[in-house]
């Protein structure tokens, strides 16, 4: 899935996959149906979508167009100083049209990687979370035998949580 990390949710280690397999298709019939656009234009769109982590490469995004144009999804005229702009086809249409909920679903997906990792960038955040931990750990040293200590910090930590929620 997208975000950064490890695949066990600690920071570090290699970073997942921005796009899942067929998401670079779906996004690329969605910006289609929006308009006719340069290989370049989807290239800049697709990365505004992911967030501005990622941009596809020109490697990714030309064979992905030629093969919408192989299947009959997508065609292509010459336009101004010989860059090809593509349009769907009708049965392209169809296609996006089919694929709505998917399409739905990356797009959504990627909203929320956006927001987790705008949220990770944003300073006041990791220090106060930083914070936090930090004053949990020295509140509970020596002290975990205390049942109603920790009954007390994971009632302030879910009204914490309430809260942030509502903001």
């Amino acid at each position: 899935m997208l975000g950064e990390g490890a695949a066990d949710g600690r920071s570090g280690g290699r970073r997942p996959r921005q796009l899942e397999p067929g998401d670079l298709r779906l996004l690329m019939l969605h910006a289609l149906a929006a308009q006719p656009s340069h290989g370049y234009e989807l290239i800049k769109a697709i990365g505004e979508w992911v967030g501005g982590d990622y941009t596809p490469s020109p490697g990714t995004v030309y064979p992905t167009l030629a093969l919408l144009e192989d299947l009959g999804l997508a065609r292509s005229e010459a336009s101004d100083g010989g860059r090809k702009r593509f349009h769907l086809t009708p049965q392209g249409e169809a296609e996006r049209a089919a694929q709505a909920s998917a399409i739905e679903a990356v797009l959504e997906r990627l909203a929320q990687a956006r927001a987790r990792a705008h949220a990770r960038r944003l300073p006041e955040i990791r220090r106060a979370m930083e914070n936090l931990k930090m004053a949990l750990r020295l509140r509970l040293e020596g002290e975990m035998e205390s049942t109603e200590l920790v009954r007390r910090l994971a009632e302030i930590i879910d009204r914490a949580a309430v809260e942030v929620e509502r903001a």
